[in-house]
């Protein structure tokens, strides 16, 4: 449903200072929804800043050129973060994905406002403006530019339209709509560089992050039938070849597209009983459900969980998950 900005302007004009914050292991929509706003809300005065529990991935780190990004515990304490009036989440609202910012958000005396497209979240006692059919944060951070009465600056273009390429999978995801080009258009002609972003966003892997794909397109296997595409990426693979968490983005959806794969899952190892996990669906399947079934959300068709167990133990789990929810939906 569209969003009714009103609350943002009431919020914006009662307010001096501004506290953005994202979740962990921020995205392009995350850190390009943080970006544009942050240029939306200087550009009417405010005092504005980022502050994360963790550094963006180093792939990503371009789209901030001045260092706005800052991260809470480096330099950065939970009373300086208490000073803003109005904390702002961006792509998400869900306690689990905040990390240490959480605590923070809990204990602020500020007020509070959540800016998201997701569907799964938590109540955080906030202004909440989400738009679960939209395909990406950064495209409400456009329209929610345009409700501050803000010309879309050169220095947001950028981010904000990586925000919406990298969550569409650059324009091939059914979430894509004429308003998502729109969108686009309008970004492109405030100063965003299509050609130059994928070139940075894709045309910059490093060795060590082609040589953990190959692994995980090695580990794939096929299951019901094969509807459902398995693949993992193991603690001796990072070792392996060098490379970090952040270099399993996107392959999920190289796993979805062996032909007749329904729903693909790519399990990886975080830290000694804790795993990550990315679903994706290309049919009718809703993945949302099996996510949310283990503590996680997400959209129909993308959605992810963190799971307390081996490696072994979450495809078990999930396996028998997407089975129920594949008999469920036939």
């Amino acid at each position: 449903m569209p969003i009714d900005w009103t609350p943002l302007r009431k919020l914006v004009a009662e307010c001096d200072s501004f506290a953005l914050t994202t979740h962990t292991r921020a995205d392009c929509d995350a850190v390009g929804s943080e970006l544009g706003l942050l240029y939306a809300l200087e550009a009417l005065g405010k005092r504005v800043r980022i502050i994360n529990a963790d550094a963006p991935p180093e792939h990503i780190r371009f789209l901030d050129p001045e260092g706005r990004v800052e991260v809470l515990g480096e330099g950065v304490s939970v009373s300086e973060v208490h000073q803003a009036d109005a904390h702002i989440v961006c792509d998400t609202s869900a306690w689990g994905q905040l990390g240490a910012m959480a605590d923070v958000i809990r204990t602020t005396p500020a007020q509070r406002c959540v800016i998201d497209h997701h569907q799964s979240g938590d109540d955080l006692d906030a202004i909440v403006l989400k738009d679960d059919t939209a395909e990406a944060t950064g495209r409400l951070i456009v329209e929610a530019t345009g409700a501050l009465g803000v010309e879309l600056s050169p220095k947001a273009a950028s981010p904000l339209f990586a925000a919406i390429a990298t969550d569409t999978g650059w324009f091939r995801f059914p979430s894509v709509t004429p308003t998502t080009y729109r969108t686009i258009a309008q970004l492109v002609e405030a100063g965003a560089n299509p050609s130059d972003l994928f070139q940075k966003l894709y045309d910059r892997n490093t060795a060590a992050r082609v040589r953990l794909h190959g692994r995980i397109m090695e580990s794939l296997s096929l299951e019901i039938d094969g509807r459902v595409a398995f693949g993992q990426a193991t603690d001796e693979d990072f070792d392996a070849t060098g490379a970090a968490q952040a270099d399993t983005e996107d392959v999920v959806n190289r796993l979805l597209s062996v032909e007749g794969v329904e729903v693909a899952v790519l399990i990886a190892a975080m830290e000694p009983g804790l795993t990550k996990c990315s679903l994706r669906s290309r049919s009718v399947v809703d993945v949302r459900p099996v996510a949310e079934k283990f503590g996680g959300g997400g959209h129909a068709k993308a959605a992810g969980v963190r799971y307390r167990g081996t490696i072994a133990e979450t495809r078990t789990a999930l396996l028998a998950a997407v089975k129920a929810q594949l008999q469920a939906q036939a």
